[in-house]
This record gives C-alpha cells, structure tokens and sequence, in this order.
C-alpha cells in the first residue's frame, strides 16, 4: 500500500512540478494546428489514461522486483513526457517538443524492453504510451510548419 501512495505522490508531484504558466500555456493554445486535428479536446484524458498506465505499470514492477533502477527508469519517461509542453511553452520554440518527444518515446521502446523482463503485463501496460507518443511528436512537427 505504502508504494502505490509513493508512486501516485511522485506522479502528481512531477505533473504539478513541470507544468507550463498560464501565460506560457495561453501562448501554446494560440498556435495553429493540423486540420486533422479534430479530436484535440480528447488528448487531456488520453494523457489521463496514459499517466494511469505508466501508474499502474510502475507499481506491478515495483511489487514484482523492488527495484529502485526500474522506479527511475521509469521516473525519467515521467520527466520527458510531462517537460515536452513545459519545453515549448517555455523556449516558444516547437523543434524542442519534437526532439523531446523523441526522446521520450526511445526511453519508452527501452524501458518497455526491460520492464518485459519482470512483468509482461507491466509492458503490456506502456504500449499505449509507444502508440500515442507517435502522434504527439507529429503533431508537434506539423505545428512547426504552420508556425514559423
């Protein structure tokens, strides 16, 4: 019981941590977006379910091996996926979400890979992330062209 209050505290802590101003936020909301962006209003519970994902993910791992290199594993997808709108907003440059959403998604192959070792349904559980991540990163790339 002890570690999923520790996870979901660290998971919420992160989230609160490294989230954009409002004023940084307002900026990223006026950018222009793909037109076959029409489902965007549904991307905050995406992410929801994701978070609830790697959540749970964590916490089978964590009771299945104790191991605090996987918890930080796990802690670093955490700081790449929530920094990637911390990073546009706060540099205004778009090229930066890319790249760390990239990057998040390479640590996500990897840690996937690894955390299969321990627990398949732990892996099973990071699939959603590796399917979505894609999306956002092209999204992002797209938006660098609409906004110049």
């Amino acid at each position: 019981m002890t570690a999923a209050i520790v996870i979901l505290l660290v998971i919420g802590t992160l989230v609160v941590v490294i989230m954009p101003s409002r004023e940084e936020f307002t900026w990223f909301l006026r950018l222009r977006r793909p037109r076959w962006l029409s489902f965007e209003g549904w991307i905050p519970l995406i992410w929801l379910g994701i978070y609830g994902c790697f959540y749970a993910s964590s916490l089978l791992v964590w009771n299945r091996t104790s191991s605090w290199g996987l918890m930080v594993g796990y802690l670093l997808l955490l700081v790449l996926v929530q920094s990637y709108t911390w990073l546009i907003c706060r540099t205004r440059r778009l090229a930066n979400g890319t790249a760390v959403g990239l990057a998040g998604w390479l640590w996500g192959v990897a840690l996937t890979l690894v955390v299969a070792g321990s627990s398949q349904p732990a892996a099973l559980l990071l699939i959603p992330y590796l399917l979505w991540s894609p999306v956002g990163t092209l999204v992002t790339w797209q938006m660098q062209r609409l906004n110049r």
